[in-house]
C-alpha cells in the first residue's frame, strides 16, 4: 500500500477546531485606553476548561482565585489561573472585564449548583433516550449570575434538539441551552489519562485545539497505524503539534534522508535519522552500515560533511 493510500485511510483522524470566541471582549480602542499597570489575569472556565483573558484594576488576584465574568455563555464563575506576564497582541483578542471577586455566597451557590447538575444530566439523558436521538450528553451546566441550564453534547451531525428543548424546559422551567461540541472537546472537558499515562493535553496542558495533520507524524517518523497516532477521542494526538516545531528546527540542523555524504574516501548515503536520540544511520552501496552522532556533521560550503 503506497503512503497515498495510507493518507486516504486515516485523513479522518485529521480535525480543523474551531476558535474559541468572546461576546465580552474590550473594544481596541478601550484596552488602548486602559492604564498601562492595569493587570491581565488569566482565566479558566471549570466546566468547559475553556481559557481566556480579563482585566482587573482592584486587589492583587492570585491562582485558585473564583471570580465573576462575563462569559460567551452568560456572567458566570471563573478561576483565576494567573497574572499574564508579556501582554501581546494575542491576548488583546480574547480580554474581558472581571466584573468582581466571588463571595462567600456565590461560592455556596456554586456548590448547590453542582448537585442540581447531576441530577439535570440525569434527566436530560432519559429524556434522549425517550427522544430516541443520536448525540451523547456530555455535560451540565448552571451559570451562576442567569437562569439558564447549558447541556453540551457531541452528535455525528446537525441535530434537531426542539422538542428536547421543549421536554427540558418544561422540566426545569428556564432557559435551556443546547450547544454541540466536537469530540475533541469532549475530551477537553471530560479529561482522562493518554498513552503516555499522564492527563489529555486538551485538558491538563491548553485548551487551545491546534489543527494537527498526518504530515506531522510523518516527519516524525511514527508509523501510520490510526492506532499508535490517535488519542481515545479518535482524532491524531495533540502532541504531535506541540513536538512538530522541535522537530522541525532539529532537521535544519541535520543532514535529511537521502542526503550522500563523502566521507573516509567513500560516498555514503543517510538511510535514517532518529532526531529524538541525535543519531543518524549511514550505509554504502555495498551493503556496510554506520551510526554516527548529530555532533559529527557539519555544513561546509553548503554541503554536509563529517567533521575532522
Amino acid at each position: 500500500m503506497s503512503d497515498e493510500d495510507i493518507y486516504e485511510d486515516i485523513t479522518s483522524l485529521e480535525d480543523e477546531p474551531e476558535e474559541v470566541q468572546s461576546d465580552a471582549l474590550i473594544s481596541e480602542e478601550d484596552f488602548g485606553n486602559l492604564p498601562q499597570d492595569m493587570p491581565i489575569y488569566r482565566l479558566r472556565l471549570t466546566y468547559s476548561r475553556e481559557t481566556f483573558h480579563a482585566v482587573w484594576g482592584g486587589e492583587v488576584l492570585r491562582p485558585g482565585n473564583m471570580v465573576l465574568v462575563p462569559t460567551r455563555y452568560g456572567r458566570d464563575l471563573a478561576l483565576v489561573i494567573g497574572a499574564v506576564q508579556k501582554k501581546t497582541g494575542q491576548v488583546l483578542q480574547v480580554v474581558t472585564r472581571i466584573e468582581r471577586v466571588a463571595s462567600p455566597e456565590d461560592l455556596i451557590k456554586a456548590e448547590q449548583h453542582e448537585q442540581q447538575e447531576r441530577e439535570a444530566f440525569n434527566i436530560c439523558r432519559e429524556k434522549i433516550a425517550a427522544h430516541n436521538m443520536d448525540m451523547k450528553l456530555v455535560s451540565v451546566h448552571y451559570l451562576l449570575e442567569e437562569p439558564k441550564i447549558l447541556f453540551f453534547f457531541t452528535a455525528e451531525s446537525r441535530v434537531d434538539f426542539r422538542e428536547l428543548v421543549k421536554d427540558l424546559v418544561s422540566v426545569f422551567k428556564t432557559r435551556i441551552e443546547l450547544r454541540q461540541i466536537g469530540v475533541r472537546d469532549e475530551s477537553r472537558v471530560v479529561g482522562g489519562l493518554g498513552v503516555c499515562g499522564r492527563g489529555y493535553c486538551c485538558h491538563a496542558v491548553s485548551d487551545k485545539l491546534k489543527p494537527v495533520s498526518i504530515k506531522m507524524a510523518k516527519d516524525q517518523n511514527l508509523s501510520l497505524n490510526s492506532l499508535k497516532i490517535s488519542g481515545p477521542c479518535g482524532r491524531l494526538l495533540c502532541c504531535l503539534s506541540y513536538e512538530h516545531l522541535f522537530y522541525g528546527e532539529q532537521r535544519r540542523l541535520i543532514p535529511p534522508e537521502g542526503s550522500k555524504i563523502s566521507w573516509d574516501g567513500t560516498t555514503w548515503k543517510v538511510s535514517e535519522v532518529n532526531v529524538v536520540m541525535g543519531k543518524l544511520k549511514l550505509s554504502t552501496e555495498d551493503g556496510r552500515v554506520t551510526q554516527l552522532p548529530v555532533s559529527a556533521f557539519e555544513k561546509d560550503d553548503g554541503r554536509w560533511v563529517v567533521k575532522t
